[in-house]
């Protein structure tokens, strides 16, 4: 690599074309400046100029050289611009998020984007873990999670909470849930189902379904598309619980039973970002976002 500084020193030579003005110029001695381009004609293995008496021409090495000079020159003054440039309108967004959230916030998202054409939307519906794991790689900048993380590796924020549907059959409505109902209907398993089965029957507030065998309920069916998890619900063939947002999203949520029980139940919604990380201007503008969808579940 050649010396920056040698570098400088032969690019004002050449822009202001004498020695001992370009001495004055980077406040040096004459010899000094000489030093430097001698030095530098060594690193480079060619005479970058030709002298003559009291000026110089340039040869054809040190016209490429002093090209060279000049592109560094930009690219560092394009990276000051980037640093110090930060448009709050304008970027690419990194999220990550639940399918379910996804449903719901991605027509946000790009209603946000329509008011700002230069920004770029990037949403990943991902489960808890793969969100973590890609704001700690710098894969997301951001992501909304329903475990409090751990706080040395991340920053977190409680941004709201997303009430969870336990859904049957329209053939089942104002029946109560019962375990033998459970059993007589049969679970639509999907990835989360345990998870918010769980959930639900701790803090529904129904005593028989608080410490009930999960494991034990018969499985009517597996899916793992989540547009297509409510289908076999809606023609009867089980029950299942999902977030508010994909029962609401549904086409045929009219075939639907939203069972009634003691308690509503809702999951806590984090915010996370690595920790120490400041992210772009950009994000203020999906903060708000954010706080405003979710806020109100």
């Amino acid at each position: 690599m050649l010396n920056p500084l040698w570098l400088n020193t032969f690019k004002t030579l050449i822009e202001v074309g004498h020695f001992t003005q370009t001495a004055e110029k980077l406040y040096m001695t004459q010899p000094g400046v000489s030093q430097h381009i001698k030095k530098l004609e060594n690193a480079a293995g060619h005479s970058l100029i030709r002298r003559e008496n009291k000026s110089f021409e340039l040869t054809e090495q040190g016209r490429i050289v002093y090209e060279y000079a000049l592109k560094i020159v930009e690219e560092e003054n394009k990276l000051i611009e980037n640093l110090s440039f930060d448009d709050p309108h304008s970027g690419q967004c990194k999220l990550s998020c639940s399918g379910s959230l996804a449903l719901l916030l991605y027509p946000e998202l790009l209603i946000l984007q329509q008011q700002y054409p230069n920004l770029s939307m990037q949403l990943e519906a991902a489960p808890n873990q793969r969100i973590l794991n890609a704001v700690q790689s710098g894969g997301i900048d951001l992501g909304i999670v329903t475990n409090l993380p751990n706080s040395n590796l991340y920053q977190s924020k409680l941004i709201g909470s997303e009430a969870l549907c336990l859904v049957f059959p329209k053939c089942y409505e104002n029946q109560p849930v019962t375990l033998a109902l459970l059993h007589q209907c049969g679970l639509i398993h999907h990835p989360d189902a345990l998870h918010y089965l769980s959930l639900y029957f701790e803090l529904c507030g129904e005593d028989e379904l608080r410490n009930l065998n999960l494991e034990a309920i018969p499985k009517s069916g597996y899916i793992n598309q989540l547009n297509q998890i409510l289908l076999p619900v809606a023609k009867g063939v089980g029950f299942t619980v999902l977030p508010e947002s994909a029962v609401d999203k549904f086409p045929d949520k009219d075939d639907l039973y939203i069972a009634k029980t003691k308690k509503q139940v809702k999951e806590k919604l984090y915010l996370v970002q690595k920790r120490n990380r400041t992210l772009p201007q950009r994000y203020q503008a999906i903060y708000a976002l954010l706080e405003r969808v979710l806020s109100n579940n």
